[in-house]
């Protein structure tokens, strides 16, 4: 395919995209305000009466089809942004759908009819595609294009299987559709059975868990720019994974509208870190970005502790009052220096142990040069230190007045 040929059907898939989305935020404000428990059964209201959220799922839809637009037209040969070009082209069946059902019962007084049923069925089912290609087609691919080894393409084909079985048994068994169960599946077959739908189930997670280990495979043999490009996405779906969890934490306080927004919030992060590990741009930023998420993590979660401790021991000693706050304001405020320079170096040690090293390095050669006289022993020295800190491939050492050493 040519370039241009690529351009033109990247931004085609993107702007298809836009505009569905587009279209279905406007049915959505229309139907705005309406009394979906008059005309409707119990449980079937639409998931655009919550604003923020529907902002939020909007906002990463789109991020997701700018980026896959993007990548796929810079990189036609690439697959991973035709990916992200297809992960919000189906997932914005979800909301489409959904809009279509409800308009379609609004103006018709609670009866949407077959065409709104289909409507929601697609919607029903649009989740399949979009999950596959997230968790187990990007990472088996990213960020070459290509599995690990020719080994890893049985994960590809397994990932068609297990395509092939979800949607199969989601979109013909019969009965109330999953995710709408006030609605019977209008094109159920009474032939389909139910394990059809678990088999695929159990395959997807073996897949997904079968490509992750493919990204640990690939970065233990990386090198270069392609461990580069394998950070940003690690650190993209750390964070995912770390929203998945936290959005489980919080469910029972905030509800299930919370965790999800903090999962949307995540997969904006997803898309803008695929794009720059794609496209290259501040590429090999991605170690001062995870050098800071570590150092300032670990500062927030030990000065939260030292603070609540000092609070509830202070409370404790002479009762609760502003006394204990001011106190273990100042303490955390004073602790705030030391504790970052103690967690940097850790950091630094643990897992930057080259910088680490080197440093020391460098810290003892200083050291020794106060004292050193000798220009062939300071000649030695300095090549050993240049050699172990910068690991260059010559090293030359000329001196003031054009005499090499």
């Amino acid at each position: 395919m040519s370039r241009l040929r690529a351009s033109v059907l990247a931004w085609g898939m993107c702007a298809l995209t836009l505009a569905a989305t587009g279209y279905a935020a406007a049915l959505t404000a229309q139907d705005a305000g309406t009394d979906w428990a008059a005309i409707l059964p119990t449980g079937a209201t639409p998931g655009s009466e919550k604003v923020a959220l529907s902002l939020l799922d909007g906002a990463w839809i789109v991020a997701f089809a700018l980026v896959g637009g993007f990548v796929a037209s810079h990189r036609p040969r690439n697959p991973v942004g035709w990916v992200l070009g297809g992960v919000p082209a189906t997932l914005v069946l979800i909301y489409l759908g959904e809009a279509i059902y409800f308009h379609a019962a609004k103006a018709h007084g609670g009866e949407p009819g077959q065409r709104a049923d289909l409507a929601l069925w697609m919607a029903n089912c649009a989740w399949i595609p979009a999950v596959l290609l997230v968790l187990v087609v990007l990472p088996l691919l990213f960020p070459t294009g290509r599995p690990p080894t020719p080994r890893w393409r049985i994960v590809g084909w397994g990932a068609v299987a297990a395509g092939v079985l979800l949607f199969g048994g989601e979109a013909l068994l019969a009965g109330p559709l999953d995710n709408y169960r006030w609605v019977d599946n209008p094109v159920g077959a009474g032939w389909m059975p139910a394990f059809v739908n678990w088999i695929g189930f159990a395959l997807w997670l073996a897949l997904t868990v079968a490509a992750a280990v493919s990204i640990v495979v690939r970065f233990r043999r990386s090198r270069g720019v392609e461990r580069q490009q394998l950070k940003w996405f690690t650190a993209a779906a750390a964070q995912l994974l770390l929203a998945f969890v936290v959005a489980f934490a919080v469910t029972p306080v905030l509800g299930s509208d919370g965790g999800w927004g903090l999962i949307a919030a995540s997969l904006l992060g997803v898309a803008v870190a695929v794009g720059i590990a794609i496209l290259r741009h501040r590429l090999y930023d991605i170690d001062v970005v995870i050098n800071r998420a570590l150092v300032y993590g670990g500062l927030t979660a030990t000065l939260a502790v030292t603070y609540l401790a000092l609070v509830v021991l202070i409370g404790l000693a002479v009762g609760r009052s502003g006394f204990a706050v001011a106190v273990s304001t100042l303490a955390v405020a004073a602790l705030f220096g030391p504790a970052r320079a103690r967690i940097q170096a850790a950091v630094d040690r643990r897992f930057y142990r080259r910088k680490y090293d080197a440093q020391r390095t460098l810290e003892a050669f200083a050291a020794r040069l106060r004292d050193e006289v000798a220009l062939d022993a300071l000649d030695a020295e300095l090549r050993g230190v240049v050699r172990s800190t910068m690991q260059p491939a010559h090293v030359s050492l000329w001196l003031r007045g054009g005499e090499r050493l």
